[in-house]
């Protein structure tokens, strides 16, 4: 029994049509917007894949050899064997890494729908074919420009026979074969290395000059004889007055074949440039996630009673950025990444009150009360999947309007996959290997090159060392290397150990014969790998200390982390004075003042002191506590305006007595009560500030407990990622899709015969009567034929099913549906037509 090859596609539409069910899938999944919404048949999706936009997307997604495979197929004949492409790609000396990578190259293009046909025919897309071809308003990168044929277009027959008589070639009778015969022998390497030849040197060297590119040159009205030379023979044509382009066959001789300066087929190699211990890594990583966590807890509880207003166009002003920073101790760029992150994890934003602030949200609270590692996985998978780049915070948008923190226009669509492809580099080396940031960037411009200039400047590049600096802030990464923690939450495989020596010749492989980049994890698998991180940060984090070490200088140093009950009370009762590896607190007048405001007494504070401090309580700090303790309260305050009262007159004397309580406009009401113009609140600072330690009470002469009124927004959603077009779709989404399509492509190419409503080859739906549908629905239940419909659905959509009537009463018609594989049932007043099937169809 013999097999027949299938025939050649004539048409993209059927070279998908060629494709099964997992090819499809793969295009789909590359090229999400092909299915934005699901085309009605494969003839629909081969439209769509060939629209401006579409190719733009998937040029943009090739690595660069595919790229420079496509430039290449851009400037060869169409359609092109593939013996020319490779000389196009490897020239006329091949290079064996070309030659082996050139296949898979191929395939990837048609993976892409942007190539297809056998490999004698090989077709480029047409709009990804105009994209790529050389042209005076958009050169090509490979630096050709037009073929003899489109550069002599305007030229008048005498100039053309006079260029084939001078280049040494018989005359023609017509312009066309004469453009054919200077192209012949353009493209014959021996005749043009004789014509050469004989060239002056000034005109090699002009030649030289225009081979890579660009072609083009301007030339006076009278040019020079080397300049002559090259014009009378056809070398360089001219192509507007002044202007001369040397033509694409002519610089193919030049580079020997060749369409690039050099082809690319394997992808720079990510070079270590130190290499650490794991587990000084793991250590270090762990240690930066600990110091990530306390800022964080810093930056909101700074914010606890009420953050910064919101600027009327949105986000955080540049002057409260700055008080950030300050307070946190660490640069402004520093201080928007940990603005931005928690905004991004769902823990702070703006209240929606009318006097509109910044605050900490409900799920804030709730954070507080997990585990250390669990908030650390929480904080780098919001990281990891934000959209939001606080990289551009201080830079200015389209529209020349500054950046600023959690403010609009943050948003890069690219930085999630950016930041997990920088992160995937790392977890392909070896255990605490730390690469260079060029040879990650060199391999990120490899992976997606820029369509014209390469710059360090790009948004990727700028992503890219962003994602290197905040990986390491957060505590992905140590030292520059991946920790484990990091490489659990990517989902990467444990590391190879460091290697001596190369194990074989796999870092010169082709890129298109290497593993598959990891792919980003469902959110299923995501919480596994967070829970695999968290088991591994957990031993390395500080175990939260339970006491401070109390000093003579009226100072408590935590030599770690503190229990939080134990943190919050040093909050009230001290001041930070230092923070580091151990934080130093400082027991001022006002801080011990604080405290007794909120409510603790003297001898709570004595027995808090005593119980958490691992050395004796020194005597200035008791003594402090008294002293202000003693004091506090003396002088009371109310709302009269705001009134002074005191048992001692002798001490309302002198202060009214004292030049700076002149402001505060005070007046004696009693011989125990002064009044005030100025409120309560400005009469306790005034009075502060003055030394005393006056203390605020009710309207029934009770002391006023003040205590810090912790400020939440409305419960809040993380902000949603931006993303980058179409979301990719899952497996579930593709098989339906692929179903609804080939179900359509089964309607709109199964032959039918002719009717007097539509022709078989129009494409349009089918036209009959009621009448004429009933009877023939009606008699295709007693033959068990197959019909061939036109259905319009409740929402007005139309299209072509083929069906086997089974049933037809009521008004409806119950019938087998091949386009999709079931039995259903059809309003006969939505069926626009009948038409039966080729008698070669089932």
């Amino acid at each position: 029994m013999s097999t027949e090859d299938p025939p050649a596609p004539r048409s993209l539409a059927e070279a998908l049509r060629a494709r099964d069910d997992v090819s499809l899938a793969a295009l789909l999944r590359s090229r999400p917007d092909l299915i934005t919404p699901v085309p009605t048949d494969l003839t629909q999706l081969a439209t769509r894949a060939g629209t401006r936009a579409s190719v733009l997307r998937a040029l943009e997604r090739l690595d660069r050899f595919a790229l420079q495979t496509a430039e290449a197929l851009a400037v060869a004949a169409d359609p092109a064997p593939y013996d020319e492409l490779l000389g196009l790609m490897a020239g006329d000396r091949p290079d064996p890494a070309v030659v082996a990578a050139l296949p898979g190259a191929v395939a990837a293009l048609r993976e892409q729908a942007l190539l297809w046909g056998a490999d004698d025919r090989l077709r480029l897309v047409r709009t990804a074919r105009e994209l790529l071809a050389p042209s005076p308003q958009h050169p090509s990168p490979t630096g050709l420009g037009p073929t003899v044929q489109e550069a002599t277009a305007g030229m008048s027959p005498g100039r053309i026979q006079e260029i084939v008589t001078t280049a040494g070639l018989a005359s023609t009778h017509d312009s066309v074969s004469a453009v054919a015969s200077l192209t012949g022998l353009f493209r014959d390497r021996e005749r043009m290395a004789a014509l050469l030849a004989g060239a002056p040197a000034e005109s090699r060297e002009v030649l030289s000059r225009l081979v890579w590119g660009p072609p083009y040159g301007q030339v006076t009205a009278d040019p020079a004889v080397h300049l002559r030379w090259l014009l009378d023979r056809g070398l360089l044509l001219p192509t507007a007055p002044g202007t001369v382009v040397l033509a694409r066959e002519v610089a193919l001789h030049l580079r020997d074949g060749r369409a690039h300066r050099e082809a690319e087929p394997v992808p720079p190699a990510v070079e270590p440039a130190a290499a650490h211990r794991p587990q000084v890594v793991d250590a270090t990583a762990a240690g930066q996630a600990y110091t990530a966590l306390a800022t964080v807890e810093e930056l909101l509880k700074d914010w606890d009673e009420g953050g910064p207003q919101v600027l009327r166009a949105g986000g955080l002003s540049v002057r409260d950025l700055k008080r950030t920073a300050v307070a946190l101790d660490v640069p402004e760029p520093v201080a928007a990444f940990w603005v931005e992150l928690a905004y991004a994890a769902g823990l702070l934003a703006s209240d929606g009150e009318a006097d509109e602030r910044y605050a900490a949200t409900p799920a804030w609270d709730e954070w507080l009360e997990r585990p250390a590692a669990e908030r650390w996985t929480r904080l780098a998978e919001a990281w990891l999947a934000a959209t939001r780049t606080s990289g551009l915070v201080g830079g200015r948008d389209a529209k020349d309007r500054a950046l600023s923190a959690l403010g609009p226009g943050l948003d890069r669509s690219a930085a999630p996959e950016v930041r997990h492809r920088v992160l995937t580099l790392l977890a392909a080396l070896p255990e605490g290997a730390a690469p260079s940031a060029e040879s990650v960037l060199a391999r990120l411009r490899w992976e997606r090159p820029l369509r014209g200039p390469q710059r360090d400047d790009d948004l990727r590049s700028r992503l890219a060392r962003w994602t290197l600096s905040e990986a390491e802030l957060l505590g992905i990464t140590g030292r520059g290397a991946l920790s484990a923690q990091g490489r659990a939450l990517l989902g990467a495989p444990a590391a190879k150990p460091p290697q001596t020596e190369p194990e074989g010749p796999g870092d010169k492989l082709p890129v298109h014969h290497r593993p598959a980049p990891l792919d980003p994890l469902s959110p299923a698998e995501q919480a596994v790998a967070s829970a695999t991180a968290a088991r591994l940060l957990t031993p390395l984090l500080p175990e939260p200390l339970d006491h401070v070490l109390l000093q003579a200088d009226l100072t408590a140093v935590a030599p770690g982390p503190l229990r939080r009950p134990l943190a919050d009370m040093l909050d009230v009762l001290a001041d930070v004075e230092s923070k580091g590896g151990a934080t130093v607190y400082r027991f001022t007048p006002g801080s011990v003042r604080r405290a007794l405001d909120a409510g603790r007494a003297a001898a709570d504070l004595h027995a808090f002191l005593a119980a958490h401090s691992r050395t004796p309580v020194p005597q200035p700090l008791t003594y402090l506590i008294d002293d202000v303790a003693r004091r506090h309260g003396h002088l009371r305050i109310g709302a009269a305006s705001a009134y002074v009262r005191c048992d001692d007159d002798t001490l309302l004397n002198e202060i009214l007595a004292d030049k700076r309580a002149a402001a505060l406009r005070l007046r004696r009401l009693a011989p125990t009560v002064l009044a005030a113009q100025a409120d309560p609140a400005t009469l306790l600072d005034g009075l502060r500030a003055m030394g005393y330690a006056p203390a605020a009470e009710s309207a029934e002469g009770d002391v006023l407990i003040t205590r810090a009124h912790a400020h939440r927004t409305p419960p809040r959603t993380a902000p949603e990622p931006v993303p980058e077009g179409p979301p990719v779709p899952d497996s579930t989404l593709l098989a339906a899709a692929i179903r609804a399509i080939r179900a359509g492509d089964l309607a709109s190419t199964t032959p039918r015969k002719p009717t007097n409503a539509t022709s078989p080859a129009s494409g349009a739906l089918p036209r009959t009567t009621a009448a004429e549908t009933l009877a023939t629905m009606q008699a295709a239940v007693l033959t068990g034929e197959a019909l061939w419909i036109g259905y319009v659905n409740a929402d007005g959509a139309a299209s072509q099913r083929v069906i086997a009537p089974v049933r037809v009463e009521g008004g409806f018609v119950t019938a087998y549906d091949h386009t999709a594989d079931e039995v259903r049932t059809y309003p006969l007043h939505r069926i626009t037509g009948v038409a039966e099937l080729a008698d070669d169809q089932p």
